[in-house]
């Protein structure tokens, strides 16, 4: 007898078994990321507190998408992101691909919130 797990259970595995090593303080928040079919959402969390502090998504108007789901989109959004924390002082974060693969959407994304100004 054969049993199979869907997709979004491999990945929520994934990501559990990151987030017992990754956690976000005040000094250095986590930046998490959620990717959908249609859109992505990035989040800086603090754990210690539970707070979000800052957040944003490819269906703000600010990001100024009319396409929201390939890997251009994915590059605004960290530009964006990463615009937003260096003006609200956050300099260092540490990343949480939510168990998603690094490449393509999530690896665009990192890397323009790194050229924005984020060390992660």
């Amino acid at each position: 007898m054969v049993s199979k797990v869907s997709k979004k259970e491999v990945r929520l595995e994934k990501h559990r078994r990151l987030r017992r090593n990754i956690a976000g303080t005040a000094e250095r928040p986590r930046m998490a990321v959620f990717r959908s079919n249609s859109h992505m959402y990035v989040q800086i969390i603090d754990d210690s507190k539970g707070h979000t502090l800052l957040s944003a998504s490819t269906l703000q108007k600010e990001v100024g998408l009319t396409k929201t789901n390939d890997v251009a989109a994915a590059k605004a959004l960290g530009e964006y992101i990463g615009k937003k924390a260096v003006e609200a002082g956050i300099t260092e974060v540490v990343f949480d691909r939510g168990g998603f693969i690094y490449q393509g959407k999530i690896q665009a994304l990192a890397d323009a919130a790194r050229e924005a100004g984020l060390k992660f």
